[in-house]
């Protein structure tokens, strides 16, 4: 959405729920993860890395990912690998799936196309 002066403002938020599958902490986003949401995720990732659990970020119903929200998957799988933890992501969308592709970060994460798969592993 175009506010005042062309600036972008954000018509589509995001939202997160973190829920616990045996081993796994998974946290599920949706909606548009950018500058203005990303504190939102940032919040979700923080507690499971900090205490070195393994994580799964479901971003499966993600429409929009810019490099805000990569850094902050980058920075938390940084400290998840200290910590002890694993964090896998699952995509199921191309679009996003583009940017990591894109990226090149296809290498430092393990991606899933489904919450499925991503938990049997």
């Amino acid at each position: 959405m175009i506010g005042d002066g062309g600036r972008r403002e954000s018509a589509v938020d995001a939202s997160a729920r973190t829920t616990t599958y045996g081993d796994h902490v998974v946290v599920h986003v949706a909606g548009d993860i950018d500058v203005h949401t990303v504190g939102l995720l940032r919040d979700h990732l923080g507690p499971p890395v900090e205490a070195g659990r393994d994580l799964v970020v479901d971003l499966s119903r993600v429409t929009f990912l810019d490099s805000t929200g990569l850094g902050v998957l980058v920075t938390a799988r940084k400290k998840a690998d200290v910590r002890g933890g694993r964090m896998q992501l699952v995509v199921a969308g191309e679009r996003v799936m583009k940017v990591f592709r894109i990226t090149a970060l296809t290498r430092l994460f393990t991606i899933h196309p489904t919450l499925e798969t991503a938990l049997a592993t």
